[in-house]
């Protein structure tokens, strides 16, 4: 199996380095073909890697980068205002061939500048998007826009359903079943982007696309690629993952409740323990900048261990798939 090298901006995040270091490691010692380049500051990160006991230091280095761009930051600031940031040194590394993803649980917006600068887009692309996997009662559906694009034109959900398709193909889907995320599933039904945008994805040859789906139905899993501007998209997920931690909660508070529910609680918990790891945000955490030519991959910010874990495999897996040339030959047939 030939090697995979990815870039990890060691420096984002809300927990910082130590998180992202002990992932990192993690992922090494799980996948033997991998290769890890940590962006940040050299001092810190060897401190880190050195805490670690029996860590592989074999097929880890480290590449100094002086400046760190906060969460809380404009992305126009990142842009013009930190020319050595971990972040961009990252995406850099990847431009020039040394890598071939970038991982990053920084800032979002300045990461989609960043990448929009550093990387450019895929011809007949004019915005990135970012798609995720939603956990269903079917599997997963991809989702996508994930809040890179708040305000969104027909085009522009037209190339994201495009994308989207190719991306869910890519991790095994043999058709996807490609929807607009809409008010009603009646042509009458939704605003005018939405309705312009599946007049165009009724013309799109070799796009299965089945028309309009309301969110009930994306839990259900009716399709397998959901798409909606960035600001419906992003509330979706981060509605998700509160309903998910709620009912998971209340679930632990009844079995716990009496001397009888907890009885049941201890025969329920394989169950309950199955349930929480299947609907868990760090499961299905790793958001992928689709468009780019490059592989950009962002994690939660609030990731901790795992949920980084599983970012770094989302693009270990896009490497493993070529995605960014699939997408770019997928686009040629349908968009140019």
């Amino acid at each position: 199996m030939s090697a995979q090298v990815i870039a990890i901006d060691a420096m984002g995040g809300d927990f910082g380095p130590r998180s992202i270091v002990q992932a990192s490691l993690a992922c090494l010692s799980a996948t033997p073909s991998l290769y890890l380049t940590l962006v940040g500051h050299p001092l810190l990160l060897e401190e880190l890697i050195a805490s670690q006991p029996g860590a592989d230091r074999s097929r880890l280095q480290i590449v100094a980068a002086s400046e760190v761009i906060g969460m809380d930051e404009r992305p126009s600031q990142a842009l013009r205002g930190k020319p050595d940031s971990s972040m961009r040194v990252a995406l850099e590394l990847l431009r020039d061939g040394k890598v071939q993803a970038c991982v990053s649980a920084g800032n979002t917006g300045a990461l989609m500048a960043l990448s929009r600068h550093v990387l450019k887009t895929l011809p007949g692309i004019d915005r990135p998007a970012m798609v995720a996997a939603i956990p269903t009662q079917a599997g997963t559906c991809q989702l996508l826009d994930l809040g890179a694009n708040v305000d969104c034109s027909a085009d522009n959900l037209f190339q994201f359903a495009v994308m989207g398709s190719v991306a869910a193909q890519a991790l095994g889907v043999v058709r996807p079943r490609v929807a607009l995320l809409n008010v009603g599933t009646e042509d009458i039904k939704g605003n005018q982007q939405v309705k312009l945008a599946a007049s165009l994805l009724q013309g799109a040859k070799g796009l299965n696309y089945i028309g309009f789906i309301e969110g009930d139905g994306l839990y259900r899993g009716e399709a397998d690629v959901v798409v909606c501007d960035g600001f419906v998209g992003n509330i979706l997920l981060k509605s998700s993952e509160g309903l998910a931690t709620m009912i998971s909660a209340r679930i632990e508070a009844l079995f716990r409740h009496t001397l009888m529910s907890r009885a049941v609680g201890a025969l329920a918990l394989p169950l309950l323990k199955r349930l929480q790891a299947d609907l868990a945000p760090a499961r299905h955490n790793g958001a992928s900048f689709l468009g780019l030519q490059g592989i950009v991959v962002k994690s939660h910010g609030a990731a901790g261990v795992q949920g980084f874990q599983s970012a770094i495999s989302r693009a270990l897996a896009e490497i493993q798939e070529n995605l960014p040339q699939r997408l770019h030959g997928r686009l040629e047939e349908l968009l140019l």
